[in-house]
């Protein structure tokens, strides 16, 4: 299947660096894939799920989030607003391309920015969520440092899953206060909401929290033996197998 390297224009002023999976036949969908917290467009998950996307006739655009991967940008400079607009701007590109009608897809933390950005955005379908936590501060777990001398002196280092990152005072702040439960209840778009109860990272209660949440039209799927990155790819394969059916309901055929 042709992959093509897309540039993407953010809300920053950086740009975002996307990989547009496309299937061989026709065209019968779009959707957009948003990588876990630090991770890239190129962590396995992104790269199993979007393929096995694109295999089943929906073209799939992965992307790198404001200052990870290829993208430009200060990742440590901002944190879920950031991501939020991410989506939003790549959401705008792939309505450009195929036209409305465009799925959601967010691991982790890109779940919870899908969640965010679903309600605004009138061109989406659809969206499915792949270990998403049900508050976003839950990302402060896997920061290591002091994150008192960031607040203190506006900005730091500190360590997220053993890599050194440098983050502001801003990123910190903007974890805090943002009620996703609600965003989800207010959310009027077919949900389907996929967790490993074996998950060590986001536990599998904040699929609870998000599935009650959340108004019918509402699924869920258990992930059962996946770890949270999905790093074997019978798991991220089932994952899109399950997410490529379930879509069909309610996408467009855009061929």
């Amino acid at each position: 299947m042709p992959t093509e390297t897309l540039t993407i224009a953010g809300p920053a002023g950086n740009d975002l660096s996307g990989a547009l999976e496309l299937p061989d036949g026709p065209v019968r969908g779009a959707a957009l894939y948003a990588h876990c917290f630090t991770c890239t467009k190129q962590s396995r998950a992104a790269v199993a799920v979007s393929r096995a996307l694109a295999g089943r006739g929906i073209a799939c655009l992965r992307f790198d989030f404001t200052g990870l991967g290829d993208s430009g940008g200060d990742f440590g400079a901002d944190s879920f607003p950031a991501d939020v607009g991410d989506v939003e701007a790549a959401t705008a590109a792939l309505v450009d391309r195929f036209g409305p009608g465009v799925l959601l897809v967010g691991h982790s933390l890109g779940g919870a920015a899908v969640l965010a950005a679903a309600g605004e955005l009138k061109e989406v379908a659809a969206v499915a969520t792949i270990a998403a936590p049900a508050d976003v501060a839950h990302v402060l777990h896997q920061l290591s440092g002091d994150l008192d001398a960031v607040e203190k002196n506006g900005r730091g280092e500190v360590e997220i899953g053993g890599r050194p990152f440098t983050i502001s005072r801003a990123f910190l702040e903007h974890l805090h206060g943002v009620d996703l439960a609600g965003e989800v209840g207010e959310l009027d778009r077919p949900l389907l909401i996929m967790h490993s109860p074996t998950d060590q990272l986001v536990g599998i209660e904040n699929a609870a929290r998000l599935f009650e949440a959340a108004k019918h039209p509402k699924s869920f799927v258990s992930l059962a033996g996946a770890d949270h990155l999905l790093l074997e790819a019978r798991d991220a394969e089932f994952a899109a197998t399950v997410i490529a059916a379930w879509a069909s309901r309610y996408l467009p055929d855009a061929s």
